[in-house]
């Protein structure tokens, strides 16, 4: 006799189906099982990493971006960006201890960016007590910039995007830059999906995932997403992250198939106006 952990998945007269954590689905029958029971989800160990560790691994992402360090709090800023000024690479990561007081180390976030003309920004983790204080000295938040962080498998997500099915969408163009990679769907000369991913030792980042307005709820997401996790699975990564807007219900859907769960939520905030 023999064990199988998995999850059922479909339950007939003669047979059931168990989907292991990783492997194909195992089909078995009715009279050969002895005994089961429900076993609780085994807790993730990827859960377990702090919020600080787990954006830690964006940093990769962005080449051009230069980086300070003040305490654990990092300090980024854009130095040739490519249209619009994307607020994770120009503003500061406040989660942790910036070695300094939280008056200082904000009064040297506006020194930073003001500095290097750019909109002092700091990330936060909503609801911490450094997202409180900034608040209670008259930061307050961007507009668009609540966002929850998920986290997941690698091999979860890619079997998802695999038995989803994107029907007939285009090949996917997949360009690579050392620790990143680009995909591109074309269609008639035109791009109608992209998306791009970043690997940070066995973490893989996933950000700037777009489907041309019209074409989205085709699969196409779904197309883009496979082949970065492909891409990021064969250099070793295991775990799965990204960052989306808490309003992006199409998205938080998408993501909530591939088997991503919540692991902190962000929010970016500004200064008060200065007179």
């Amino acid at each position: 006799m023999t064990d199988l952990l998995g999850v059922c998945t479909s339950w007939g007269e003669h047979e059931c189906v168990v989907q292991p954590e990783s492997g194909p689905a195992v089909t078995v029958r009715l009279a050969d099982v002895v005994s089961g029971k429900p076993v609780p989800p085994r807790p993730s160990v990827r859960q377990r990493v702090s919020a600080r560790d787990a954006e830690g691994h964006a940093l990769v992402m962005w080449p051009t971006v230069v980086t300070e360090d003040l305490g654990d709090w990092v300090l980024r800023t854009e130095t040739e960006p490519q249209g619009r000024l994307l607020k994770r690479a120009n503003s500061a990561l406040a989660i942790g201890d910036p070695g300094v007081s939280w008056d200082d180390a904000l009064d040297g976030v506006v020194g930073f960016y003001t500095g290097r003309d750019r909109e002092p920004l700091v990330q936060v983790e909503a609801g911490s007590p450094v997202h409180r204080h900034a608040t209670g000295r008259g930061w307050t938040e961007v507009d668009g910039g609540a966002s929850t962080f998920l986290l997941g498998s690698v091999a979860r997500a890619l079997r998802a995007c695999g038995s989803t099915g994107a029907g007939a969408a285009p090949t996917p163009v997949l360009t690579e830059d050392g620790p990143r990679a680009h995909v591109v769907l074309e269609q008639d000369g035109r791009v109608v999906a992209q998306g791009r991913a970043a690997y940070d030792g066995d973490w893989l980042g996933v950000h700037a995932l777009l489907v041309e307005e019209g074409r989205r709820r085709g699969g196409l997401a779904t197309a883009v997403m496979g082949e970065l996790l492909d891409w990021g699975a064969s250099h070793g990564a295991r775990t799965l992250w990204l960052h989306v807007e808490l309003d992006n219900d199409p998205a938080l859907s998408l993501y909530e198939r591939l088997g991503l769960l919540p692991h902190h939520d962000l929010a970016y905030l500004r200064p008060p106006a200065q007179h």
